[in-house]
């Protein structure tokens, strides 16, 4: 295989995802292809919300989640979700001997255990003498990440990355930077979310949320839905892919994190940040703007992100601008587990010469000259695939997953 100038490379050896289109890898990229979104009502939370605000929910209920994950009755819902897409990414990845090697979880994800601790204070504030205690102590974000690497058997390196809906690309960029220095073989970096009441209501608050499913990237959008879900990658050194039996996806060439510091909840309206993590992941991998060959868009429908992000892309691609796509029309917003879900869709692109639809997409945004695509199309050779997210506080990530060539 020939390598990249950005040496030692990380290449991708498995992939697993679980969202509101599939439970799977296959079952999501088969919805993709057939233009089926995972958006309706609410089913598993007990919400004023439940006729009013359509959400992208994962099917399975965690009954169904605990017999599929062998966990214990009672995990979080974001455990089990992370349990679910972790373990299958790192069967995709067909490493052997996992146990003889550094093998890194990093994980991430808002929520924690968040939806069994809502559960806990409704019985507790009716009777103070009620509700279980473990629904409590297993509410952190980093407890999320102790059990799913517990029940995968990992203990090398474990870490938490909680950025809001940059955690999970700032995972996948952190743990390959930590191969690349050698500290370590593999790691299985991605992140996930459950959703909660909380969220739901603290977006209703901010007043982001549509009433009907979204439509990215499109003039007349009115907000996000909110979704949920989780995306894993296995990453692994040079030296580990070469002893692999299987194909290697794809590398990833390039990370770029970068904070505007503009405001707690919205994105600078110049796209300084998008912009500037967009331009340095480029840089690390050594490509121009005209190497790209594919966006996977942040594109979350508020009226702030697509015309800021839209703002950034202008500046860095004009006037030759590459084929984008929000797939946050199929999974809605998925917050600290979007990263690593649209990474598993970004790295199908380039294995299947995928340009993915945003649905719904009827009038493209008037400030700019370029639109989403949205019709689903294969392409004969997509080599560079740029993957965007951003999240709360201006804290920006992009990553650059490369066709392995040679």
């Amino acid at each position: 295989m020939q390598l990249t100038k950005n040496t030692p490379p990380v290449f991708v050896a498995g992939v697993g995802v679980v969202s509101a289109i599939g439970n799977n890898a296959a079952e999501c990229l088969s919805s993709l292809e057939n233009y089926k979104a995972g958006m309706g009502a609410i089913t598993h939370l007990e919400t004023l919300h439940n006729e009013q605000l359509p959400v992208a929910e994962v099917k399975l209920s965690n009954k169904d989640l605990e017999d599929i994950t062998r966990m214990d009755s009672g995990t979080s819902r974001t455990a089990l979700l992370s349990m679910m897409a972790a373990k299958e990414a790192l069967l995709d990845a067909g490493i052997d001997n996992i146990s003889s090697l550094r093998t890194g979880f990093v994980s991430a994800n808002t929520v924690g255990g968040m939806d069994k601790t809502e559960q806990f204070y409704a019985d507790f504030l009716s009777d103070n003498k009620k509700g279980k205690l473990r629904d409590v102590i297993n509410h952190e974000c980093g407890k999320v990440t102790d059990l799913v690497a517990d029940a995968l058997g990992i203990n090398s390196y474990i870490s938490t990355i909680s950025t809001a809906c940059s955690s999970s690309a700032n995972a996948i960029f952190f743990a390959a930077r930590l191969i690349k220095h050698g500290m370590l073989d593999v790691a299985i970096a991605g992140g996930a979310d459950a959703l909660t009441k909380f969220t739901l209501n603290g977006f209703n608050a901010l007043m982001i949320l549509d009433k009907e499913y979204c439509k990215p990237f499109d003039d007349k959008r009115q907000g996000l839905n909110l979704g949920e879900g989780a995306g894993y990658v296995v990453l692994v050194s040079a030296r580990v892919a070469m002893s692999l039996k299987k194909n290697l996806y794809c590398e990833l060439t390039g990370y770029c994190n970068k904070n505007d510091a503009y405001h707690q909840t919205a994105s600078s309206p110049d796209g300084t940040g998008p912009y500037l993590a967009m331009k340095g992941a480029l840089a690390l991998s050594g490509l121009q703007p005209s190497d790209v060959d594919y966006i996977n868009l942040h594109g979350t429908a508020t009226q702030n992100n697509d015309f800021t992000e839209g703002t950034a892309i202008k500046r860095l691609f004009d006037p030759k601008y590459p084929p984008m796509s929000s797939t946050k029309s199929f999974t809605g917003h998925t917050l600290g587990a979007s990263g690593g879900i649209e990474a598993v869709f970004s790295i199908f692109s380039i294995i299947r010469g995928i340009i993915y639809p945003t649905l719904r997409l009827q009038t493209p945004m008037h400030e700019f000259t370029f639109s989403a695509e949205s019709f689903f199309s294969v392409k004969e050779d997509i080599r560079n695939v740029l993957s965007n997210s951003f999240g709360f506080g201006g804290n920006c990530t992009s990553l650059v997953f490369s066709k392995i060539t040679g």
